[in-house]
């Protein structure tokens, strides 16, 4: 991938990495599910990405209580404790002796289905856990030079037809968002909530820089991101007024500035939004002030082990 807040450099030793699935740790060209596996036919699951510096998970308890709040929403049985869970990713980490730079991808779906119907009690069998970690760090080039996004016509939904703060396998809401941004040449859709305010982007959560103040939604209709909730945080105890408010695109084209944050990306700038630059079309002072802000949190919470 070449731009927007996922973009990488391909690194040639994810050819050899193990794959863990199920307990048993697979090299990349045998690590499969079955064609009757929930996540498969019907995209039943939830899901988790993480990020590994300084042999530490960032943030990781707070990202299994999101796995484990939604896997209990949609009567997920994980089969794992939460530190048989720790051990498993920490397990798959030793195996490919990684350290710094690498993002990884935990997922558990329903498990095996009888045949392919979407009612869980034709489902056999414990869930299926896969854990992919691959060596894959954010491009400084992306980031220095700013995304450009596009308004699309995917909304985000409500709560009462498929709640936004389940991170779940069925994405296609956010792919079809994906995929009108691709087509008009943007790195990511912007999507608006269902009365017509900024909700989120279709794989990042959207934040505006107004006369010094940080805004972002008021997250009714988005993922409760953690680097999203991090980001104002760190904007309220260094003196940059952050709210979470309903905002519309009028509001949001006469910004000074605008980012995006993810856990892979941290806090990367937004140049431009439906042909319209913010400020200079360069990343802005507050913007580059979070992102700052935000590296030094992550030595923090992952520092470098202690050498005697």
């Amino acid at each position: 991938m070449e731009s927007g807040a996922h973009a990488f450099a391909q690194d040639p030793r994810n050819e050899t990495v193990l794959i863990f699935v199920n307990g048993d740790l697979k090299p990349r060209s045998e690590a499969m599910v079955s064609v009757f596996d929930s996540g498969f036919l019907m995209g039943d699951g939830v899901w988790e990405g993480v990020r590994l510096h300084n042999g530490k998970v960032a943030f990781l308890d707070r990202h299994l209580d999101r796995l484990y709040e939604g896997a209990k929403a949609i009567d997920l049985d994980i089969g794992m404790s939460r530190e048989e869970l720790k051990a498993a990713l920490y397990r798959t980490l030793k195996a490919n002796d990684m350290r710094s730079g690498v993002h990884v991808r935990l997922m558990v779906t329903r498990g095996l289905k009888t045949t392919p119907y979407q009612d869980p009690r034709v489902n056999i069998g414990k869930a299926t856990v896969v854990i992919i970690a691959e060596h894959k760090a954010a491009s400084e080039e992306v980031a220095g030079h700013g995304m450009k996004l596009f308004t699309v016509h995917v909304r985000r939904g409500a709560p009462d037809v498929l709640d936004p703060k389940l991170n779940m396998h069925s994405k296609l809401n956010c792919i079809t968002a994906a995929i009108q941004a691709a087509k008009a040449g943007a790195d990511e859709g912007l999507m608006l909530d269902p009365h017509g305010f900024v909700a989120t982007c279709n794989s990042t959560n959207f934040f505006i820089v107004r006369k010094g103040e940080v805004w972002t939604s008021t997250g009714r209709y988005c993922m409760n991101g953690i680097t999203r909730a991090n980001i104002l945080a760190l904007a309220r105890q260094n003196g940059i007024h952050a709210q979470e408010r309903d905002f519309s695109l009028t509001e949001t084209y006469g910004a000074e500035e605008a980012f995006v944050t993810g856990t892979f990306g941290g806090v990367t700038p937004v140049r431009e939004l439906d042909g319209r630059l913010f400020g200079d079309g360069k990343p802005g002072p507050v913007s580059l002030r979070l992102r700052t802000l935000y590296a030094k949190l992550i030595d923090r919470e992952c520092p470098p082990p202690v050498t005697v």
